[in-house]
């Protein structure tokens, strides 16, 4: 799957259960979207099994919007 915006926020919105409206780039994953740890686990996961490329848990630690999620993501494409 290629990353792009629309690919990343459907992959938010299975696996945070939230409205499509409310993920934009801006978006933070904790306080707007009230995901906890375990679903930030969840979510790297969804996105190492749709784009090939997930999370590492140390880094985790450093993504807090939907932003951070496209910029981390692209560095370790590249």
């Amino acid at each position: 799957m290629e990353l792009t915006f629309e690919n990343v926020r459907n992959i938010i919105v299975e696996t945070l259960s939230c409205d499509a409206d409310d993920v934009k780039p801006e978006t933070s994953l904790i306080e707007d979207l009230d995901a906890d740890s375990l679903e930030i686990v969840e979510l790297s996961m969804a996105l190492q099994e749709s784009l090939g490329v997930g999370i590492e848990d140390e880094d985790l630690e450093k993504i807090h919007t939907v932003q951070d999620i496209l910029d981390y993501i692209k560095s370790k494409q590249a």
